[in-house]
């Protein structure tokens, strides 16, 4: 005797959700940092301190002076570009994961002519011509993943991964070797000449107004041009792109090499007006949290401003919170509330693309009539 199984719906389901108009979009990433601040302030509270202490003492930190913004705006900018370098090469679907390393390069060539030509060219020549260096030097070292994944089909994963290491190991082996300030020993690379350095304005380096020109670059660059529209066509399915006649292979390498000299430029940034020297620490793990930013802001260079800034503000906020309340109000709790909103706002990313759907309630089935139009004995 066959038994049929009764099926029940689940109690919840998971449905894709029509396109969701922009605002509203904003909306709930929006919403999710304001639950990430109430699920923070219960938090603290469990742990016996006052959470509005302790988020007056982040916005003091960052804000409570002068020299607290010129701060925050100085740890905004490296964060800001290093997230605009990834944004045509995320857009073209390549998973560029060392910015950090071409960074890092670029930082090494504006070095070069740093130490080395600071006396043999007007100041303002030889800033652009680092600028130049960097950019090249990033350019290049985004190049060398793009060729083999062009040529060869290689994980860009692994190989621009890869690459960040090998950058630092140079960085090491100048500052410990050819490049190392005197006396020896140091392990270090001496500051930079004044005629390398890059001039500030209200107290923040005018790398902030080279990096506010690229939002601009990108957005358009990826918007409104034809290399943009190649870009998005590739990201979308490589073979259509082929079919359209769109050459894969140099898209991909003039890309990298794009995203590669945008990273190579905030190295410049980094090194002549914020560092003043290079160091193996010099990318400061920008390229990997530039990741996040770029993913957050859906690879809008405009909303990556407000998220970067977002995180300066976080970052800047824990470095000065145990100072500000006298060791009353350990570090760790403005780390925690930087981890919450982070993990919210990933969060509300599944809400704007899928919805979740109840079980709905089962109804009684209604009594079935007997053959001889009887009704059915209850």
């Amino acid at each position: 005797m066959n038994r049929t199984v009764e099926r029940r719906e689940p109690l919840l389901r998971i449905a894709k959700r029509d396109d969701v108009p922009g605002w509203k979009a904003w909306l709930i990433r929006l919403s999710s940092i304001l639950a990430a601040l109430i699920l923070s302030a219960g938090f603290i509270s469990l742990t016996g301190f006052d959470p509005f202490s302790v988020y007056a003492a982040m916005i003091g930190g960052c804000f409570g002076t002068k020299l607290a913004v010129q701060q925050t705006i100085k740890l905004a900018v490296p964060l800001l570009g290093a997230s605009l370098a990834i944004a045509p090469a995320f857009k073209m679907k390549f998973w560029n994961i060392g910015v950090e390393g071409q960074l890092t390069m670029g930082a090494v060539f504006s070095t070069y002519f740093a130490l080395f030509w600071y006396d043999k060219v007007p100041s303002a020549v030889l800033l652009v011509v680092m600028a130049l260096a960097g950019m090249l030097g990033g350019g290049l070292w985004g190049l060398l993943p793009a060729v083999f994944r062009a040529r060869w089909g290689t994980n860009e994963t692994l190989f621009t991964l890869m690459l960040n290491y090998i950058a630092i190991g140079i960085v090491k082996y100048l500052q410990g070797g050819p490049w190392e300030k005197k006396p020896r020993g140091t392990q270090q690379i001496g500051l930079f000449n004044k005629a390398a350095r890059l001039p500030s304005v209200w107290g923040v380096t005018v790398g902030l107004f080279f990096v506010l020109v690229l939002v601009l670059f990108v957005y358009f660059y990826l918007k409104y041009t034809k290399h943009g529209y190649e870009i998005s066509v590739v990201g979308e399915s490589e073979p259509t792109a082929r079919y359209a006649g769109i050459p894969v292979p140099r898209v991909i390498r003039r890309t990298m090499f794009l995203s590669g000299a945008i990273a190579g430029l905030v190295g410049f940034i980094m090194v002549s007006g914020i560092n003043n020297t290079l160091s193996d620490s010099v990318a400061g793990g920008v390229g990997f949290t530039g990741i996040t930013v770029a993913w957050l802001a859906q690879l809008n260079p405009f909303a990556m401003v407000g998220i970067s800034y977002l995180l300066a503000i976080l970052e800047k906020g824990s470095s000065t919170i145990n100072t500000l309340t006298a060791n009353v109000i350990p570090e760790s709790m403005s780390d925690m509330l930087t981890g919450m909103i982070l993990f919210c706002m990933l969060g509300s990313e599944f809400f704007i693309r899928y919805r979740l759907i109840p079980r709905k309630k089962e109804t009684p089935a209604a009594p079935k009539a007997a053959d001889n139009g009887k009704e059915a004995a209850v």
